[in-house]
């Protein structure tokens, strides 16, 4: 009887061939880059806005200006988000859903904030509605103002943040296919129907988390906000412009007291972006699951 080889047992190999030290090398690189570039700025923020007292800190917190700023700020981001959150819905279900002549181009378009220096897309909005703009005298004869104005800032501010919710929206609506609307519509649901209880509810939790990257940004934009505003306290300030005064102005304690809200709103965000993107996760491993 002829001997039967035997082959040896397999060996399980890990997937990283890195030795251990290399890997706890680029573990500690990357915490240090970390602590050094992000934390370490946002721990200065806070001890800084502190430093000179509570009764300092609320003192800048409540100063007409100041709430002037945070009263501005929220507003245009009130404005700014519900307008991109219908802009994103609706770009990213025709995207995702149809066949049309255009379609890249449109997909292009809305990646136009991302490749557009902020301050880039202010300077147009000047030369268009300024007053020596395209359309500045036409405007300035029927009392209209748009530069250095609350109506320039939302512009500006929807422009750099129209990306977000659509970004978000497209892949998922993509990956998810059209299955379940043509189901829906063969059943005799209409088109509005078969959006409201398909296709929205499929997306719900991408279209949470677009809208709360895009608030982030609005409310901490800087760039396109400050050559549009004009810089009039009290009026076209936001929070992140009342900052660069405050600070220009050598008034540190109180710079940074502000810049402390807005480090909090971003704390904030990014919690609620974490919470979001574990649901999400395991909402794809139930789906997978079933």
């Amino acid at each position: 009887m002829a001997d039967v080889a035997i082959s040896p047992p397999a060996v399980h190999r890990p997937v990283t061939t890195e030795p251990r030290a290399a890997r706890i090398v680029l573990i500690a690189v990357a915490v240090l880059f970390l602590a050094f570039f992000l934390l370490l700025p946002l721990v200065v923020v806070f001890v800084e806005a502190l430093g000179a007292g509570i009764g300092t800190y609320w003192k800048a917190l409540v100063d007409k200006d100041a709430l002037a700023a945070i009263r501005l700020t929220l507003l245009v981001a009130a404005i700014a988000v519900p307008a991109n959150l219908v802009f994103g819905v609706a770009a990213s279900w025709l995207i995702a859903k149809f066949e049309f002549r255009g379609k890249s181009v449109l997909t292009t378009l809305i990646d136009l904030p991302f490749s557009v220096s902020p301050v880039t897309s202010g300077l147009i909005y000047v030369l268009v509605f300024g007053a020596q703009g395209l359309l500045g005298p036409w405007l300035a004869a029927h009392g209209v103002k748009i530069i250095f104005a609350v109506p320039g800032i939302v512009l500006a501010t929807i422009f750099v943040t129209f990306p977000f919710v659509a970004r978000e929206l497209i892949p998922h609506m993509q990956s998810l296919g059209s299955a379940e609307e043509e189901t829906a519509l063969t059943l005799g649901a209409s088109p509005w129907r078969t959006f409201l209880t398909v296709t929205l509810p499929n997306v719900k939790w991408s279209l949470f988390y677009g809208v709360l990257l895009c608030n982030a940004r609005a409310m901490g934009e800087f760039g396109a906000v400050a050559v549009v505003s004009g810089h009039i306290r009290g009026l076209t300030n936001t929070m992140p412009l009342h900052v660069e005064i405050l600070y220009n102005e050598y008034m540190g304690a109180a710079a940074f007291a502000v810049a402390s809200l807005l480090a909090g709103l971003a704390l904030v965000t990014l919690a609620l972006k974490t919470l979001l993107e574990w649901h999400f996760a395991d909402a794809i491993a139930a789906s997978r699951r079933h």
